[in-house]
């Protein structure tokens, strides 16, 4: 039995320990990243490819397009015989390329949700610019993309950490002279020691301590703060048109604002009301013309019949 359990305990080494050191390694989302995040309907590869494309498109729009030159010298012929010197540097090559990449999908650490790295460009900027592209021209040009929050700071999810790096993040649109009506939206993942009610009342406290002007509009508010907790890390953003980008959403911005489709069809409503009004109207003419022509025959006849009795008496 001493030599079973031995070799199922090489086994686990050989295989498992495998297994942890591929995955230990992987590039994920972290404390002190800016980015986006996407939601996706069950499909993560798909969500990414069409997340590259769309904020590439729009990224050359708004920033110009990337520059992947190798700005870097050629190595002289005394470098590529050290070995040593040539392995270094293509090391540096290596992660000077990888940082200089202005999108790099992380993994998120959770289900349905791609994280996209962003590298010298302002995740917010782009993102609105997307929603109000989209919202303007009403074209789909996702298919598995359902919402897109940009992430401008992130903390540990903790709550003397979330509160001491809240306390200076929020200050550019809530601290006196600042003011502004605001809701919060806050969602947790794959995270059981973030309450939301004690997230979004600490939030509101804080928020009221930097201005008391600042009031809360759950309908129509100016900025929207978006609270996305994944395991540890807590995603952070400050949002402009929440409520009109359907909460920056991408399948739902392209169909117009419900009070748009409630305006078109009372339009045509009306208009079928005023066409059946008219249709009412015509026909009623049509019909008191015709018996306007009968009443006129008749009292022709009438005439016409007493003429020739008088005309009969006299003879």
């Amino acid at each position: 039995m001493s030599e079973l359990q031995e070799a199922k305990k090489r086994s686990k080494k050989r295989y498992g320990g495998l297994r942890h050191k591929r995955f230990k390694g992987s590039r994920e989302l972290e404390v002190g990243m800016q980015g986006i995040l996407i939601t996706c309907n069950m499909n993560e590869r798909k969500c990414t490819s069409e997340a590259y494309s769309l904020l590439n498109e729009y990224a050359d729009e708004l920033f110009g397009p990337e520059d992947l030159a190798d700005t870097e010298e050629s190595p002289s012929e005394e470098e590529e015989d050290d070995v040593e010197a040539a392995l270094k540097k293509e090391v540096t090559q290596i992660k000077s390329s990888t940082h200089q990449r202005r999108f790099m999908a992380l993994d998120s650490g959770a289900n349905n949700v791609v994280f996209i790295h962003t590298h010298n460009i302002d995740p917010e900027k782009l993102v609105h610019h997307i929603l109000q592209d989209l919202r303007e021209t009403k074209k789909k040009k996702s298919r598995v993309i359902m919402r897109m929050l940009p992430v401008c700071g992130t903390c540990r999810a903790f709550p003397d950490d979330m509160e001491k790096f809240m306390s200076s993040f929020l200050e550019p649109w809530f601290k006196s002279p600042q003011q502004a009506s605001y809701q919060i939206s806050f969602k947790s993942r794959n995270n059981s020691h973030s309450n939301r009610d004690d997230v979004i009342k600490a939030l509101a406290g804080l928020v009221g301590k930097m201005n008391p002007k600042n009031k809360v509009d759950l309908t129509n508010p100016e900025l929207t703060i978006i609270v996305e907790i994944i395991k540890t890390v807590c995603c952070v953003s400050v949002v402009r048109d929440y409520m009109l980008f359907r909460k920056y959403n991408l399948q739902e911005v392209t169909k117009g604002s419900p009070n748009q489709e409630q305006g078109q069809q009372e339009v045509v409503k009306c208009e079928t009301n005023v066409t059946a009004q008219q249709n009412l109207t015509e026909s009623g003419r049509s019909q008191g013309g015709s018996d306007g022509e009968k009443r006129g025959s008749a009292e022709a006849t009438a005439v016409a019949h007493d003429n020739g009795s008088k005309e009969v008496e006299q003879e």
